[in-house]
């Protein structure tokens, strides 16, 4: 099936309408969304999508995450839910990064971006 800007972004307005919420994980969360980051102050943060537009979506304010310190963050996750929930895939961070100490990780409107080719 061959999807026009239309269907595309149709196709995204509603996983965006369904994974809002993104994680952090320490090595590739496969299927099922494992490795991901534990421990105080962490938490899943919404991803706040905006409108798709011409087959692609992304967030519309910048999402900070919290992460524990000895810790190193390789992928991020797409959630239903703040814990729990259905997860709906991943995407490996362009670097992974080492947290010595607890720290925030902070992706910039805008910089989150997923899209149907």
């Amino acid at each position: 099936m061959a999807l026009n800007t239309t269907g595309k972004n149709v196709m995204l307005g509603g996983l965006s309408a369904v994974a809002t919420h993104v994680s952090l994980h320490t090595a590739d969360p496969g299927a099922t969304g494992t490795s991901e980051v534990s421990g105080s102050p962490y938490t899943r943060e919404l991803a706040g999508w905006a409108s798709p537009s011409a087959g692609a979506v992304a967030n519309a304010g910048a999402i900070v995450l919290e992460v524990p310190g000895s810790t190193t963050i390789t992928h991020l996750g797409y959630w239903s839910a703040l814990s729990g929930g259905t997860f709906y895939g991943w995407r490996a961070l362009d670097a992974s990064q080492t947290f010595a100490t607890s720290g925030t990780y902070t992706i910039a409107i805008g910089n989150l971006s997923e899209s149907v080719a």
